[in-house]
């Protein structure tokens, strides 16, 4: 079967399924079996390709040391052979698996980047859960804390120095109201 019209015969390509065979103007060639398809048929699971995992990404992760190890375009058989060449090599630690835990008594939470707080006043990294200073049983002597009493003591020298006054000028507040409403209510 040849594709096109009578005034360009190379113009289109017939769809390569056994059950279609239609003429397609834009036809797509596949990625993985490189065969040539009409637009109903153009994905790898429509046309029951058996390379369809032929440049598909995956990754392995070790069990020793839970590191991800990606692997491309390679067969399940070969997976075997790439983790134990990962075992061989410096860089599987079983040290790296041990993920950090919260540090209260009896808590067994792992602190991940989304499980993580870090106290402001203590400046321990502890669960969500714990995050508060009464539930992780904080100590309150840290370096942050005379800043926070220092600032309090400026705003309270200010306010003496103030006098007790509004902060609003006393001679603008009664200007915005009239002496004399020119609107009286019944």
């Amino acid at each position: 079967m040849e594709g096109g019209t009578e005034a360009y015969p190379d113009l289109g390509k017939h769809c390569q399924l056994s059950d279609c065979h239609q003429l397609d103007f834009l036809p797509f060639t596949c990625h993985a079996c490189q065969k040539v398809f009409c637009v109903e048929h153009r994905s790898c699971k429509s046309h029951e390709c058996p390379k369809s995992d032929f440049n598909s990404r995956m990754v392995l992760v070790c069990e020793i040391c839970s590191m991800s190890i990606e692997t491309t375009g390679c067969q399940v058989e070969d997976h075997k052979a790439i983790l134990r060449k990962h075992e061989e090599s410096r860089d599987c630690d079983p040290k790296k698996k041990k993920k950090p835990t919260c540090p209260v008594k009896r808590c067994k939470g792992i602190l991940t980047f989304s499980n993580t707080s870090t106290c402001k006043t203590c400046r321990i990294q502890v669960c969500f859960r714990h995050r508060f200073p009464a539930d992780h049983a904080c100590n309150r002597t840290s370096s942050s804390q005379p800043l926070v009493k220092e600032a309090n003591n400026k705003f309270l020298t200010a306010l003496l120095a103030r006098g007790g006054n509004d902060c609003g000028n006393k001679s603008r507040a009664s200007s915005s109201r009239p002496a004399n409403p020119s609107v009286k209510a019944c």
